[in-house]
């Protein structure tokens, strides 16, 4: 079997099909869906049609069958595109659903925004990226371009997102400048015939860093007339120019409150400079401050007042949780709350907390959880923080490129199940795995593997509703006892975690810090009471006694060891399936994905230790005997410091020292 690198994602299509296809014109993005088909399609002749359509969105498209003819019509040149793309879909997935007859299928995106979010900085670093360097080459742009932009745009096209962010929310203010603009157009000029438009982070501070200005105070004239002239400067470089995401105030970052104003008049400010062009803002909700309040409290106290203040072109971005893209977390309660602003999700696609690109945790599951509590017709856009960089297979692990594909998948329909996701990317990304989907086979177990995959994470991570117990900075690996002199209580586990000699669980119900009352009066009562919360939620939303009787008949504790057990055993039958199926994968990513199941296997074994040794210590009870038992040492584990810029496997070194 052929190597491969991964570097063709799930676009892995026949190149030499020579089909039949014919478009009402040429022009740059037409040209790429004939191009598409006629290289890959294998089918009947193809004619592409633009025509109005009432029940189509400008993006949506129509397949159908005619005299012998498969017929794409759209009412844009973008919607074709996308429809080519999802043809080719529906044959690597042998999912053709039509005949020569008068059936049809009709598909609209459910949002107009389906955008990526880069962190990337200007020296190509990423923040919270593991999978190489940035694409962005600002050195060698605009004169020199990477063959990966248009590769890059090829594979967001294929999957319906129309939206890129280019940089890091922690935003440099010289991504403004006038030199930086052009390397902007010129990664735009790619981007635009597949639909990809550009948008940028933006600095607050902006024109004191730029032009010296002496504030950025939003309702000061100077200040107004800086961003327009910025504004009217970035269309006429780049004129379908997308608009800014803003973080502010946050983080250290500048913002308006700085200056004694709100978020929504520097919300505002900055929509009035985009307004004539079309542009949004995107405004993040992502706030805390050192305060006594509940860190999960924040960003509903800060924004909630301020519903309907914010102008029509401002969408307020919002974390799927209330905390920080945690392995599993309730909803954000400003979801529903601010009735009268637009609002947008935000996921995380790379793997801040779920074992960056080490560990495979396949993320349509919990995204899922999300839109099992939020409606989906409540947002009017979706951002997904990227997980892609310079690595060869683009994601650092290939089944990381599978939620790079998820995130597409549901931005454009959030009505999709996991299963049909997985099954999709599996079917494309790995062709030879079909001898069938019966339990028994290849394809069956590797779908399971993937849905499973979340869970295990949780499990071997933070069960039970845990957060935020990870390492210092990095966040790769626990730290439960992370305890650094002068930093910020909401910066350490401890302030999550809250164990002591009576249990665990940071207490949100009306006796404690009250943060249920932020949801709706009925899922607040379930929340608020211990024996309704969901057990996935208990120790997020109670400080539980140790001796709590569980829905499985255990106390709290054994149910905790339990479940950090499971996760582990979980991980290891992850590596019998993926073993079970080396003769239906080429050699070259067989390994690469063998290799990090063994290390993410190690990883569960020491996040099992760690946490179940440190939390040993407070409940003062045993593990249950029957759980795999601890094969590290806590002291040796509170040793490991990892350097950020390395966490490859701490385990490893500890594993062969403690044999």
């Amino acid at each position: 079997m052929a190597a491969e690198d991964g570097s063709h994602l799930w676009l892995r299509l026949p190149a030499d099909a020579r089909a039949q296809v014919s478009a009402p014109y040429q022009s740059p993005t037409l040209n790429i869906a004939v191009e598409e088909l006629q290289e890959a399609w294998q089918g009947a002749p193809v004619r592409l049609v633009i025509q109005k359509d009432k029940q189509l969105q400008p993006e949506g498209f129509r397949i159908r069958c005619k005299d012998n003819t498969v017929i794409l019509s759209a009412p844009t040149e973008r919607g074709l595109l996308y429809a080519a793309y999802h043809l080719l879909r529906l044959q690597q997935t042998a999912n053709f659903p039509l005949s020569d007859s008068n059936t049809q299928l009709t598909e609209n995106p459910a949002y107009n925004l389906r955008i990526l979010n880069h962190w990337d900085n200007m020296d190509r670093t990423i923040e919270r990226g593991y999978a190489g360097q940035s694409l962005w080459n600002w050195e060698e742009l605009p004169n020199t371009l990477s063959d990966r932009y248009k590769a890059y745009a090829r594979a967001n096209a294929s999957i319906g997102i129309n939206g890129t962010v280019l940089n890091n929310v922690n935003a440099s203010p010289k991504i403004l400048s006038a030199e930086y603009l052009q390397k902007v157009k010129a990664l735009a000029d790619v981007f635009r015939p597949y639909g990809l438009r550009v948008y940028l982070s933006v600095n607050f501070a902006s024109p004191m860093a730029l032009d010296s200005l002496s504030t950025a105070d939003p309702l000061n004239k100077e200040v107004i007339r800086w961003w327009k002239n910025k504004a009217k400067e970035i269309y006429r470089i780049i004129p379908d120019f997308g608009g800014f995401l803003v973080k502010a105030n946050s983080e250290g970052q500048p913002g308006p409150c700085d200056f004694g104003r709100t978020h929504a008049e520097g919300a505002n400010m900055l929509a009035d400079a985009l307004k004539p062009y079309k542009g949004i803002v995107m405004w993040r909700a992502f706030v805390y401050s050192p305060s006594d309040a509940d860190r999960a409290k924040q960003a509903y106290l800060e924004f909630k007042p301020l519903d309907g203040q914010f102008r029509d072109n401002v969408i307020v971005q919002v974390k799927n949780g209330p905390i920080d893209f945690q392995p599993r977390e309730p909803y954000s309660p400003l979801f529903g709350a601010m009735r009268h602003t637009p609002l947008m999700a935000e996921f995380q696609v790379t793997q801040e907390y779920l074992g960056h690109s080490n560990h495979l945790a396949y993320l349509a599951p919990m995204w899922k959880e999300f839109f099992g509590s939020v409606a989906p017709a409540s947002l009017k856009a979706i951002a997904g923080v990227a997980n892609i960089g310079t690595d060869a297979n683009w994601c650092g692990h290939t089944f990381a490129q599978a939620n790079w594909y998820a995130f597409g998948r549901l931005a454009w329909q959030p009505a999709l199940s996991a299963e049909e996701i997985a099954d999709e990317w599996l079917k494309q990304t790995f062709d030879s795995i079909l001898p069938g989907s019966q339990p028994s086979t290849p394809d069956f177990q590797l779908k399971k593997m993937m849905l499973d995959s979340h869970e295990a994470v949780v499990n071997y991570m933070m069960p039970l509703g845990l957060h935020h117990i990870f390492a210092w900075g990095h966040h790769y690996g626990p730290e439960p006892w992370c305890s650094i002199p002068g930093a910020r209580p909401d910066w350490l586990p401890s302030y999550y975690h809250k164990a002591d000699k009576r249990g665990i669980g940071f207490d949100r119900s009306s006796k404690g810090s009250n943060a249920v009352a932020q949801y709706p009066e009925a899922l607040a009562r379930q929340y608020d009471n211990i024996e309704t919360c969901p057990e996935e939620y208990l120790l997020w939303f109670h400080h539980v006694p140790w001796t709590h009787r569980m829905k499985s008949g255990r106390n709290l504790w054994d149910e905790l060891c339990y479940r950090y057990d499971q996760g582990v055993r979980q991980v290891r039958d992850f590596q019998k399936t993926w073993d079970a199926a080396e003769k239906y994968i080429d050699a070259e990513r067989f390994h690469e994905v063998q290799s990090h199941l063994k290390l993410q296997v190690r990883d569960a074994v020491w996040w099992k230790d760690a946490c179940l040794l440190y939390f040993q210590k407070f409940s003062g009870m045993p593990i249950p005997f029957d759980i795999e038992r601890p094969v590290h040492e806590l002291k040796d584990l509170q040793k490991v410091h990892l350097p950020i810029s390395n966490f490859e496997c701490p385990t490893k070194e500890l594993l062969n020292k403690n044999r």
